[in-house]
């Protein structure tokens, strides 16, 4: 989804409908949780082999590549809105 989809998708909805961020809390029964939505920011997210869906960029990782490989290391990572809580 792009940002042009989600406008058209929440222009749908009443102005006053609280937004929700909606994620499996990983519990045994595996309940669909609602948290608040607090911030819309912009990060850097890149695919993830083991969790196969895109991750947030960890800052820490920069550190451990070299200088002649850091612009190449960052065009693995695209910027996207996040929605968080």
């Amino acid at each position: 989804m792009n940002v042009k989809e989600l406008i058209e998708q929440l222009r749908q909805m009443p102005d006053e409908m609280e937004v929700k961020f909606a994620y499996n809390y990983g519990d045994y029964w595996k309940t669909e949780v609602a948290a608040d939505v607090d911030r819309v920011t912009t990060g850097e997210v890149t695919y993830s082999e083991y969790h196969r869906m895109d991750k947030l960029a960890d800052e820490q990782n920069e550190d451990d590549v070299d200088e002649e490989e850091l612009e190449e290391w960052r065009k693995q990572f695209r910027t996207v809105v996040v929605l968080g809580s």
